[in-house]
């Protein structure tokens, strides 16, 4: 109990200085995304949350309007929907910035498992199976620096088991420092045309079944 009240008191002090000192980015975003294309700054997503309640989770937009409402990995082109700022906000992560007043309503922490869209059923799933789900959604988590968009649904679950029995508050620390330096490497972001983790694992799969 202790150590929860130490992590949210952490949580809401860090999103509220964050949010005072990043306004001015924060709005300048908003202003470039809607000069460049069509439909609202933020995206509100519905996202699978604590004991898997589903949650609005705020994003800036970083896709067209048109896109299908689907995983990034999932959609045949992404190059097709990405808009050109958008490109920039995901490899520094910056889309992820209007998160931090899910933090301050208390529907996500700084570091947690990573909240997936209602659709990805599979990952859902093997999160329920491990009792991920007794966990509050994070900004980032301990599978975002271990391998960010190139882990799979299998080892991104391990490595969120592995969070649930290890979590402390300076593993926390540990987590929050190393994604800040993979944001500034642009390390284990997924580009627009390399294969998605579940495109790979289905090419291994397969390359397995022709061997067997």
């Amino acid at each position: 109990m202790k150590d929860c009240m130490l992590k949210r008191m952490f949580d809401l002090f860090c999103s509220l200085f964050l949010l005072v000192c990043l306004a001015p980015v924060l709005l300048l975003i908003a202003v470039l995304i809607r000069v460049e294309s069509s439909g609202p700054a933020l995206l509100c997503q519905k996202r699978m949350g604590l004991n898997k309640k589903p949650f609005t989770c705020y994003k800036f937009r970083t896709m067209r309007e048109e896109t299908p409402d689907l995983a990034t990995n999932e959609l045949d082109d992404r190059d097709r929907y990405l808009t050109g700022l958008g490109v920039y906000l995901r490899k520094y992560s910056l889309d992820e910035l209007p998160q931090l007043f899910n933090i301050i309503k208390g529907d996500m922490s700084l570091v947690g498992p990573r909240p997936v869209i209602l659709q990805e059923k599979r990952l859902i799933k093997k999160r329920k199976e491990e009792g991920i789900y007794r966990l509050r959604p994070g900004v980032t988590g301990w599978a975002q620096i271990n391998g960010r968009d190139e882990v799979g649904v299998k080892r991104k679950v391990k490595l969120d088991k592995y969070y649930l029995k290890n979590r402390s508050f300076f593993l926390d620390l540990k987590i929050i420092f190393r994604t800040a330096g993979y944001v500034l490497k642009r390390e284990g972001v997924l580009e627009h045309n390399n294969e998605s983790p579940e495109q790979k694992e289905g090419q291994e799969n397969k390359v397995s079944r022709e061997k067997s």
